[in-house]
């Protein structure tokens, strides 16, 4: 069983194309079973790092493949699962 804070120290890397698409940011929950449903990684910034970041991932659990000591493995479609967050 992980923790949500071991979740956050993770990378997540698509197998589908190899991209390191950043840490996970943040778990979407429900609060009737107690199980993550999603994951949120923060893409990536645009212009100055202090105006923040434009888009985020959010990525379904189902979708996850392997979650390893350091990193997490998802297979997914860059443009199903980016959104924008301006």
């Amino acid at each position: 069983m992980a923790r949500v804070a071991d979740l956050t120290q993770k990378e997540v890397i698509n197998i589908k194309d190899g991209a390191r698409l950043g840490f996970v940011t943040d778990v979407d929950i429900n609060v009737k079973t107690g199980c993550v449903i999603k994951i949120i990684v923060a893409g990536t910034c645009k212009g100055f790092s202090f105006f923040g970041r434009d888009t985020e991932y959010v990525i379904n659990w189902c979708d996850i493949k392997k979650l390893g000591d350091d990193i997490i493995l998802v297979d997914v479609d860059i443009n199903t699962v980016c959104r924008d967050v301006r």
